[in-house]
């Protein structure tokens, strides 16, 4: 069995000639940016992932900014997508980094009847249980302008060896072989990439540990005055802060031995969000009792 054989059969099936892997999903949303650069501009919901920018300006993208709505709740809503610019692209994640949460399909389908392409990077789709994803796969085949880009390094945990894959028109995909590099995807990641889509074993005892601990999580830090937690589907929690967070980083990395991510490198979060990963029950709770302090 190759790479794109495990990956059809991880989505049921799916045609090897709609998937292509890549160097990590980071390789493939280059290949988007390229193709997203040659349309009139580029839509970008934002706050959004650092690399989205890196890989439009690469080629000089025109990029609009679409603000979504951070005043919590579970659902996004976004301005700034009414008269579209000819021939536009849209580049979007679900869940959405950074705020964790999720993008119902009935808010994307009717975006890819008004543009050209739309990329949707479903990297952390993986961390919800199959019955409740909401990704986007099994309409790729109706809709040539859709491309998914999915990455088996974050739920895995293979960071190091750089493996991800998107799904697409044949068409595209052929079209992004011709600009990359040979030989992208090293032999040890593709063997770690055919073991890690069998372990069904493993998927199930990370969702049933992410199913208990996130929302003890959540709930914990909704308590703490202060702090408002998003209510994400990730492997982490966004939480906006009322005080600084760059001082609570601090105090809580030499008190604690704790490191928080801030989202500085979001501009529009800046110093008062910052980002938690979701661990174990006793690492959580040392967490809520560090903040309490």
């Amino acid at each position: 069995m190759d790479l794109r054989q495990a990956v059809s059969r991880f989505h049921e099936d799916l045609p090897v000639e709609w998937i292509l892997p890549g160097n990590g999903a980071a390789e493939l949303l280059t290949w988007a940016g390229r193709e997203l650069a040659q349309m009139g501009a580029t839509y970008l919901l934002t706050p959004a992932f650092g690399d989205y920018r890196r890989s439009l300006n690469a080629f000089n993208a025109r990029v609009i900014e679409c603000p979504i709505s951070l005043k919590g709740g579970d659902k996004v809503q976004f301005d700034g997508l009414g008269e579209l610019e000819e021939r536009a692209g849209l580049l979007l994640n679900t869940p959405h980094n950074p705020t964790g949460i999720l993008l119902r399909p009935e808010l994307i389908l009717p975006l890819l009847e008004r543009f050209a392409l739309v990329v949707v990077d479903e990297a952390f789709m993986d961390f919800l249980p199959r019955s409740a994803q909401t990704s986007l796969i099994e309409r790729v085949a109706d809709f040539p302008n859709l491309v998914i880009l999915r990455s088996l390094t974050k739920f895995y945990s293979l960071p190091g060896l750089r493996l991800g894959y998107a799904i697409a028109h044949p068409d595209r995909l052929n079209l992004w072989r011709q600009w990359r590099d040979p030989w992208s995807v090293n032999n040890l990641a593709v063997a770690a990439g055919i073991a890690v889509l069998g372990d069904r074993a493993f998927e199930e005892k990370t969702h049933h540990w992410l199913s208990i601990n996130r929302p003890q999580l959540y709930q914990e830090l909704g308590k703490i005055t202060g702090l408002y937690p998003y209510p994400g589907v990730a492997n982490f929690l966004l939480v906006r802060c009322q005080s600084s967070v760059s001082e609570l980083q601090t105090q809580l990395l030499k008190d604690y031995r704790i490191l928080i991510r801030d989202c500085l490198s979001f501009p529009e979060l800046g110093d008062n969000y910052f980002r938690v990963a979701i661990r174990t029950e006793a690492d959580n709770q040392y967490l809520i009792n560090a903040l309490k302090n």
